[in-house]
């Protein structure tokens, strides 16, 4: 459960960081990949 919460953060941050649409999506497909290894 740390871990999803930790991963949850990481991706606020690297979404607010974020400038473009590129790299939004690029941040969101990395968030998930996160989310997913926290999870197993």
């Amino acid at each position: 459960m740390k871990k999803l919460v930790l991963a949850i953060l990481a991706s606020a941050t690297f979404l607010t960081a974020c400038n473009t649409v590129d790299g939004v999506g690029k941040d969101v497909e990395k968030a998930g990949d996160k989310i997913q290894q926290a999870a197993q």
